[in-house]
């Protein structure tokens, strides 16, 4: 069963600037880029409790071939994805966006 996937605000604009910081480099690489962050969507969908919990509810799991991490939340009915950050970034952003 797919579960309803929900992008928050903040987890939007941050996949937003990640696709034009990366077509800035390279003509297309966003599009790639976009391309397996939704298939990291598309797994998260089928399979929510695959990953552990990692802070309070949220959990994470990696983009590949990307250095992006995409952070969620599953409360049994839908996945809520809070983030889509770079593996770089002080966790404590995502963390405070953690119910």
């Amino acid at each position: 069963m797919a579960y309803p996937l929900v992008i928050e605000p903040e987890a939007e604009l941050e996949l937003e600037h990640a696709v034009n910081w990366y077509n800035d480099k390279r003509p297309k690489l966003g599009q790639e880029f976009l391309e397996s962050v939704e298939k990291v969507f598309d797994r998260i969908r089928e399979l929510p409790e695959l990953h552990a919990i990692a802070h309070l509810t949220a959990r994470l799991t990696l983009v590949k071939r990307f250095p992006y991490v995409v952070c969620y939340i599953f409360d049994g009915e839908k996945v809520y994805v809070i983030a889509v950050f770079h593996g770089y970034r002080n966790p404590d952003v995502w963390k405070a966006r953690v119910p």
